[in-house]
């Protein structure tokens, strides 16, 4: 018999006992491990002895297969209306809360020529819902609130993030927590913040480093980078050149420079792991562009130039 083989038929039994799995004996997995299963809760807690450092190795090791996986997608997902990559800056994204997508500067800066095309520059309506766009800050206040009711982890953090510029830093934890809760990753990457700072809550390190690495499996570049500094702190390099890559295949810039310092310093990437990196970063750009997004990049540009130029002669 092979040694998956074993392994498999030790999986039909209980790991305490030695019961086999039938139709009126159901056994449950190991609450933190694959590698056993158990009949009742005392014989768990009988073969905990036997089995706690091997629990523990095989834990990291699946710990880590989560945490290395490289995500699909950064956290921010794709524009519902153009289905492109959003871009990693905020600012080329603009969020509506009539319905809780984010769309891309592209598509929102189409959406206003269309409506300034039908003289309706008034009744601008979100890109996606077409509700009407909130004409004061108390209406888009009352849209967030009811996103908020509605459980949308992207308004709760917002309102978090609201209450942390006021100083509110235990709302802002409460917020945070439920958005992260509910999925978030920029909630996640907030709550290491806190954990890490002492801000809000009891400082936790250990804490910290679990959201962070929350955010990073969530696709979150800028958790996933945080991450390889401290592991380039800790002298784990490997580790540390892992999340750059990962980071890099997203598209983040500060990522592929830093790998390219790794590279640089030799030993600690490899020639062709760099190379394919270069080629997966320049892919993730290129995903996020389109003449429409360049338009209202230029657009963008133009206003805010103008906006300096009647500054100046004010």
């Amino acid at each position: 018999m092979s040694t998956d083989e074993t392994a498999a038929a030790k999986m039909m039994c209980c790991a305490s006992c030695g019961i086999a799995e039938l139709d009126d004996i159901k056994l449950m997995d190991c609450d933190a491990c694959d590698l056993v299963r158990y009949c009742s809760d005392e014989c768990k807690e009988d073969h905990l002895p036997q089995h706690e450092t091997n629990c523990k190795e095989r834990a990291v090791e699946l710990r880590d297969e989560i945490l290395f996986k490289q995500p699909e997608s950064s956290h921010l997902g794709d524009c519902p209306i153009c289905c492109l990559p959003l871009p990693l800056d905020h600012q080329n994204s603009v969020p509506y809360f009539c319905c809780g997508k984010i769309i891309c500067i592209g598509c929102d800066y189409a959406n206003t020529l269309v409506h300034e095309r039908e003289a309706r520059l008034q009744q601008i309506a979100c890109p996606f819902c077409r509700h009407p766009s909130p004409k004061t800050d108390e209406e888009n206040n009352k849209m967030k609130m009811r996103r908020v009711v509605a459980n949308d982890p992207v308004a709760i953090r917002e309102i978090g993030v609201k209450h942390y510029s006021n100083g509110d830093r235990e709302r802002a934890f409460e917020c945070f927590t439920k958005a992260a809760e509910l999925g978030d990753a920029s909630a996640h990457y907030f709550l290491s913040l806190f954990y890490r700072d002492g801000q809000g809550v009891e400082k936790d390190e250990k804490k910290g480093l679990y959201y962070l690495e929350e955010a990073a499996i969530a696709g979150l570049p800028e958790a996933r980078y945080d991450l390889a500094m401290l592991e380039e702190k800790n002298e784990r390099y490997d580790r540390s050149a892992k999340h750059f890559i990962i980071a890099a295949n997203l598209g983040h810039d500060e990522s592929i420079q830093a790998l390219k310092e790794c590279y640089k310093r030799g030993g600690l990437v490899s020639k062709e792991d760099f190379a394919a990196a270069l080629r997966a970063h320049q892919a993730a750009v290129d995903a996020t562009k389109s003449p429409q997004r360049d338009a209202a990049e230029a657009f963008k540009k133009f206003r805010a130039s103008q906006q300096q130029t009647f500054g100046r002669n004010a």
